[in-house]
């Protein structure tokens, strides 16, 4: 049998969803918070931002941040994948859910582009850290999740919202926006 992984990547970590199971009956295996930046480094959760308001300009001081973000990655998507709640299964696939695929080279305000430049960053950096798993990445803009989900899973957005809420359930406690996007995206994966 099979999972497969839905992430929705913020700035600095993704929460993270896992499903196995058939597509008509999907099983929540777990959620995760996975780290995509080192806690020790505060800079490197918002590596282009130089304080408020302001835009990290600094080729070397970039260039360090970013390379921790890569490591940070490479490492929380190894230990994910070695986590007991997975036991024998393999990952067919994964689904990244993002705030925006921009270009950052055509924003204009140079506070809005380090965020742009933040959310290309965090979706690569995990993108990338799956792929030496053989683990395929779809992306996904959260602003048309749902559309794509009634797609590709054939069902209507009602049902899909319906078994997400039961899904969360099983889990206990707090079933934020964040974890049903992950969730959405992990069983859109699951196909």
């Amino acid at each position: 049998m099979n999972f497969a992984l839905g992430f929705r990547v913020k700035s600095g970590y993704a929460v993270a969803v896992a499903l196995s199971g058939p597509v008509a009956a999907p099983r929540i295996l777990a959620r995760r918070l996975v780290q995509l930046s080192d806690p020790a480094v505060p800079e490197t959760r918002q590596p282009y931002h130089d304080g408020f308001y302001k835009q990290q300009d600094d080729p070397r001081e970039l260039a360090r941040r970013t390379t921790i973000v890569k490591r940070c990655a490479a490492r929380a998507v190894t230990a994910l994948l070695k986590d007991d709640c997975f036991g024998d299964l393999r990952c067919r696939g994964a689904g990244l859910v993002v705030g925006s695929v921009i270009d950052p080279a055509k924003v204009g305000n140079l506070h809005i582009r380090a965020h742009a430049s933040e959310g290309r960053l965090f979706r690569t950096v995990l993108a990338e850290a799956l792929k030496p798993h053989g683990i395929r990445c779809d992306i996904s803009v959260e602003k048309v999740l749902a559309e794509k989900a009634a797609k590709r899973l054939k069902r209507s957005s009602a049902e899909i919202t319906q078994t997400v809420a039961a899904l969360g359930k099983t889990l206990g406690g707090t079933w934020r926006t964040d974890e049903k996007a992950a969730c959405v995206a992990a069983w859109i994966a699951l196909r």
